[in-house]
């Protein structure tokens, strides 16, 4: 595991970055392993204690704030908007007196800011000024997706587990890593018979529709009108791609910071190339209210 003396930027240094600019800045952020815990049930993931909160209040403050994950969008809006069960606030460390306050109906509740951009299914899917919109190739997809996920559910190596995702398709085997083989080959036998792109996941395989997006092209799209910096907070393999973005802008002489949540999962190139490495998704949370803290005391002595 890498040391902090590895970093090629500090904590601090991103704070200052942002705060010095930031109706120019861009920050974008995965959602599972990076505002949440990773958990062996995906329906149960959460975003950590006040990490809705800040991103809500860091909305209106970024040139560009966006959540970019493999979820479908909706799953996103459930999350980040406050509107968690009893259940849900207790797995994800809330108090009682939160608890209360969270049972609150949604409309009694402020919604989500239309200054936080959500991006779902990789680029597929996006909520962004309090528009939703699906990619325009996308539609011959939904039904065709779903038959194969059926045909998974009956068919795919036993333990797996078959997460539909309305226009992707997400085989775990989290908590049985003995399926890794498996899993992959079934998810490439599916690919070239069913014309969907296999991705590995962490502990999953994702079988998407043959449209060429990913998190770096949509980073790519919203940086167009913004001088940066340009942060991205991501945790796996599917962030890879976000890391090359963040390349391609710095090689244009944008300030970039891509910065990693830790986990003993880690993947070797994420590590090499991470700028700045977290222990986990509590710092994460934590340096976005630092920010946050940076951006409003910056604000007092302009």
């Amino acid at each position: 595991m890498p040391t902090n003396q590895e970093n090629r930027a500090t904590a601090e240094q991103v704070i200052a970055a942002v705060a010095a600019s930031p109706a120019a800045t861009l920050l974008a952020t995965d959602f599972d392993g990076t505002l949440s815990l990773i958990v062996d049930d995906p329906d149960a993931a959460v975003p950590l204690p006040g990490a809705a909160q800040v991103l809500q209040s860091l909305a209106s403050s970024l040139g560009e704030l966006a959540v970019i994950s493999g979820r479908p969008v909706e799953f996103l809006v459930d999350r980040l908007s406050g509107q968690l069960s009893s259940a849900d606030q207790r797995t994800a460390g809330l108090s009682a007196a939160d608890q209360g306050a969270a049972d609150q109906p949604i409309a009694d509740k402020p919604g989500l800011p239309e200054s936080l951009t959500l991006v779902g299914l990789y680029g597929l899917q996006q909520i962004r000024h309090g528009v939703r919109s699906d990619h325009p190739e996308a539609e011959a997809w939904p039904e065709r997706v779903a038959a194969l996920a059926a045909t998974a559910e009956t068919k795919g190596p036993a333990g797996m587990r078959v997460e539909l995702k309305g226009l992707s398709i997400t085989l775990h085997y989290r908590g049985q890593p003995q399926l890794f083989d498996q899993v992959e080959q079934y998810a490439r036998e599916l690919a070239a018979t069913s014309g969907l792109v296999a991705r590995t996941a962490r502990m999953s395989v994702e079988l998407h529709p043959p449209i060429d997006v990913d998190k770096g092209t949509v980073l790519l799209s919203l940086a167009q009108q913004l001088a940066g910096p340009v942060i991205f907070l991501g945790d796996d393999v599917g962030d890879l791609p976000a890391f090359d973005a963040l390349d391609t802008l710095s090689a244009s002489g944008l300030q970039v910071f891509k910065i990693l949540a830790l986990s003993e999962e880690s993947d070797d190139e994420l590590l090499r190339r991470a700028d700045l490495i977290l222990d986990g998704p509590p710092a994460m949370v934590a340096l976005l209210f630092q920010i946050q803290a940076a951006i409003l005391e910056a604000s007092k002595n302009r």
